[in-house]
């Protein structure tokens, strides 16, 4: 702890760019590294969870990346479910990120009045399945006990509840606290929460019976709740700390909840550390908006960028780097790491002597706030490498 002024402490966090991983006197071979994960009763090949962020998922991406091992997850609050052609609706908003307009918040705002027709919760659902994957949903928390029954009878596989900050424990004079506990325990299918930071924030909603916690307040490309709200922390000390719920959760319990890191990671070496640091699962957002199956076509926007008061989002553009499957798997096109994230995870694990998900998590870390630049002058000086 730190002294930031008279008879204040304030804790030291870390971010991605500040660590590193030490590699041990083991290396495995790749071909030898399994990088599956298990979510609950899901068993993932590999450990990649899309956002459920309206750029980034649609039914034709839910497919695509189920088909490649993965999970999307559908934004249950989003076009997709209000309004019977989402395209149309997401090329407007692409046009509005495309000019830079400065109203464009007010115009996604007017987009996402349009109320959800919850007939089109059933259809999208059943459309991903019809892809013969499974399908994973997400809403905000004051919709999860409506919306998870319409997702049960669609056949739905993954409840995701998730806000800006979700807690157990909701303190109101005016709205009625959700039930969490109740919403874990009636639904046959797996329920992941968030999104919280901290140590005991997780291991609160792990006991609402929960089998996922997302973790990550701010870090996301086009998220802006730290500069608007002020709150938020560097994801490798949130990681680790929530990590260190799950750990004695399941000592205590013998039930093991899955940490999935959410949002802050560009590069395959910012991935790599997030599971090192204590994550099970990985969930990208601008990563995959790059992918030429993304509906937003490289432009991503913020889930609350729509937000009638208090915007937490803003639309940018990513770009496109190639077919989800490149992404994941390559090879790799470019030099910055956005690409072949599978290969890196693994390459790295096998340099770490890590077989698995589990071993991993347990590599040494470093502090190392300047290993990015150690000896990179020549690439700084010509723009190449290093995240362009």
């Amino acid at each position: 702890m730190f002294f930031i002024g008279t008879d204040r402490q304030a804790k030291r966090a870390y971010g991605f760019d500040e660590i590193a991983l030490v590699p041990s006197s083991v290396t495995v071979d790749i071909d030898d590294v399994d990088v599956s994960t298990r979510i609950g009763p899901v068993e993932l090949k590999i450990p990649f969870l899309a956002s459920a962020m309206d750029g980034v998922v649609d039914v034709k991406f839910s497919i695509a990346l189920g088909k490649l091992g993965g999970l999307a997850v559908l934004n249950l609050d989003g076009v997709q479910t209000r309004y019977e052609n989402p395209g149309e609706v997401i090329e407007k908003i692409r046009n509005v990120c495309r000019k830079k307009q400065k109203s464009s918040t007010e115009i996604i705002q007017k987009i996402y009045k349009e109320p959800v027709k919850e007939k089109l919760i059933s259809q999208r659902i059943t459309e991903i399945k019809k892809g013969g994957i499974r399908a994973a949903v997400s809403t905000i928390p004051k919709n999860a006990e409506r919306y998870s029954k319409i997702a049960e009878e669609a056949g739905c596989n993954v409840f995701v509840i998730q806000s800006t900050v979700t807690t157990a424990k909701f303190i109101s004079s005016k709205q009625e606290k959700v039930d969490l506990n109740k919403i874990c325990s009636q639904l046959k299918m797996p329920v992941i929460i968030g999104n919280t930071v901290s140590y005991q924030g997780a291991l609160e909603l792990m006991e609402t019976g929960c089998w996922g916690v997302l973790v990550g307040i701010g870090p996301g490309a086009a998220c802006t709740t730290r500069g608007v709200l002020g709150i938020g922390v560097p994801q490798v000390t949130a990681i680790v700390d929530c990590a260190a719920a799950r750990d004695l959760y399941f000592s205590k319990t013998k039930r093991y909840v899955s940490i999935i890191a959410d949002g802050g990671m560009i590069t395959g070496g910012d991935i790599c550390k997030a599971f090192a640091c204590g994550s099970d699962a990985a969930m990208i957002g601008s990563g995959f908006a790059r992918a030429e199956e993304s509906p937003g076509c490289g432009f991503h926007w913020g889930m609350a960028t729509s937000h009638k008061n208090l915007p937490r989002g803003t639309g940018i553009y990513v770009g496109r780097s190639g077919k989800l499957k490149d992404i994941l798997f390559g090879p790799a096109k470019t030099d910055d790491g956005t690409q072949n994230l599978v290969g890196a995870l693994a390459t790295s694990m096998g340099s770490l002597g890590a077989k698995n998900i589990k071993e991993m998590q347990k590599v040494e870390i470093i502090i190392a706030p300047e290993i990015k630049h150690e000896g990179k002058i020549m690439q700084k000086r010509q723009g190449v490498g290093m995240g362009k």
